[in-house]
């Protein structure tokens, strides 16, 4: 049987903003690789070693996110929602719940979804070499033998007096330095702690009734209480949130006498910030690396991401230029902390760009904020194939749409008609509607909402296939 993989996909991925925004976090960005970063971890457990269906510990508010990116790969996982965020080490106890239930000395592999390995063979082999271990009773963390001395990692020191098969017993844990201390660190053999385990599943539970038995207590409960929703499984909310917060690292790691450690040779990095994007990015000769409709000129060590404008740099080094439509970040390359607390300003500022982006996904598609104004707003929706809005009505606003693209199926009232390229209709205040895609290519239209409020909270859902109750 194979190791069933726990991928961790929460977190808001601040340091990485404009591009990463709490309503779609960097695990599902692409940047310019193929996959995303959650699809390309879900692909890299894809192998005989692993069991072919993961289990995914994630937000519930990026859950139809979750499974679309599945969808796309063609991929079924047990998919465990949060009804709110705890941590990691909350998440991973509800990941070895349900491997214990599947199987009860299921071996897991715990993995972060938003960090970027491109070396599989090196992954592979890594987790087939340290698997003796956590068949053993001990639980691996995996170390990344550091290039440079970075001070936004934690460090591992490894006890080279004691092993278990390939591994090395961990001598200490260390949180992220200052930078002489990670140069002495580099020198003494210090791994980076790359924040991805392996251990039976049943021991790590056992390990966390040990150290924090009211995280346990807590999952455990929300876990026999959870609910299935479509193709979701709902931790229960009253049970969850009673959950300390806490890292894995603090409850267990620190504390448990089965750490061990793998020095991996693999290439790895946690994608974290703007500078570790340039780190890993294609660079020109001039140290550049460049996205989209970007031009440096005179400037070496520079990363650009502009999509749909041209974004120019002239005479400067060292600096990240983050281009959104409705966000521009300039910033020195290194500033990742700084940038992280730049969100938490806009935040305390009631700035909607800190969370959500102009473009926002729902289930059946995506739509685009045009134009606001006082008492209008214009959107663009895309319906993917196979996509269909709930059966709804507002209070306060009335719709005009233009089809532009495929050929939608709008319900008005009691009517409903197919819409061709260049047709559009009127949805009056109060009126029940639904708009749906029945064809093979996306359907495109502008939507203009008219009146005194037009708050995406004006919504009176009648009938939704995907369960929804929010906007």
């Amino acid at each position: 049987m194979g190791i069933i993989p726990v991928i961790l996909s929460g977190g808001s991925g601040t340091r990485l903003w404009p591009l990463s925004r709490k309503s779609r976090p960097k695990q599902f960005l692409s940047l310019e690789y193929e996959d995303t970063f959650f699809q390309a971890t879900v692909k890299r457990c894809s192998r005989s070693l692993f069991d072919a269906r993961p289990i995914v510990v994630a937000s519930n508010d990026h859950r139809f996110v979750v499974a679309e990116n599945l969808a796309e790969i063609g991929c079924q996982a047990d998919i465990l929602l949060e009804p709110l965020p705890r941590n990691s080490c909350a998440a991973v106890v509800a990941g070895c719940l349900q491997a214990v239930a599947r199987r009860s000395d299921a071996v897991v592999a715990v993995l972060s979804a938003d960090h970027l390995v491109r070396d599989i063979d090196g992954f592979t082999d890594a987790v087939k070499r340290s698997q003796s271990a956590a068949d053993a009773g001990k639980l691996v963390t995996f170390g990344v033998e550091p290039d440079f001395p970075a001070t936004g990692y934690g460090y591992i020191s490894k006890n080279e007096n004691e092993m278990t098969g390939e591994c090395f017993a961990v001598a200490r844990f260390v949180e992220k330095p200052e930078l002489e201390a990670a140069k002495r660190y580099l020198e003494t053999g210090y791994v980076w702690n790359s924040g991805n385990f392996l251990f039976r599943a049943d021991v790590f539970l056992k390990e966390a009734r040990k150290h924090v038995p009211a995280v346990v207590e807590a999952v455990e409960k929300a876990h026999t209480d959870l609910v299935k929703d479509l193709d979701f499984l709902r931790l229960d909310e009253k049970a969850f949130k009673t959950t300390p917060s806490i890292s894995i690292d603090y409850a267990v790691m620190e504390k448990t006498d089965r750490a061990v450690v793998f020095p991996v040779k693999h290439d790895w990095s946690d994608i974290g910030t703007w500078e570790s994007v340039w780190k890993v990015g294609d660079k020109t000769d001039e140290g550049n690396v460049l996205f989209g409709d970007a031009k440096v000129m005179g400037g070496e060590n520079n990363l650009v991401h502009s999509y749909g404008r041209l974004t120019t740099l002239v005479g400067l080094d060292n600096v990240a230029v983050v281009s959104t439509a409705d966000a521009v970040l300039v910033s020195s390359k290194d500033c990742g902390e700084r940038v992280k607390k730049l969100v938490q300003d806009l935040e305390a500022s009631q700035r909607s760009e800190a969370t959500e982006s102009r473009k926002v996904y729902r289930p059946w598609g995506n739509y685009d904020v045009l134009d606001v104004g006082g008492k209008y707003k214009v959107k663009r929706l895309e319906i993917k194939p196979g996509g269909v809005l709930s059966l709804q009505k507002h209070r306060h606003r009335a719709e005009h749409w233009v089809v532009v693209e495929g050929k939608p199926e709008i319900t008005i009232a009691e009517k409903t008609e197919t819409f061709e390229p260049n047709q559009s209709v009127y949805i009056p205040v109060q009126t029940v509607h639904r708009l749906a895609n029945h064809g093979d290519r996306p359907a495109v239209l502008i939507e203009v909402q008219t009146g005194d409020y037009l708050g995406e909270d004006d919504i009176v859902r009648l009938d939704d296939q995907y369960n929804r109750q929010e906007s």
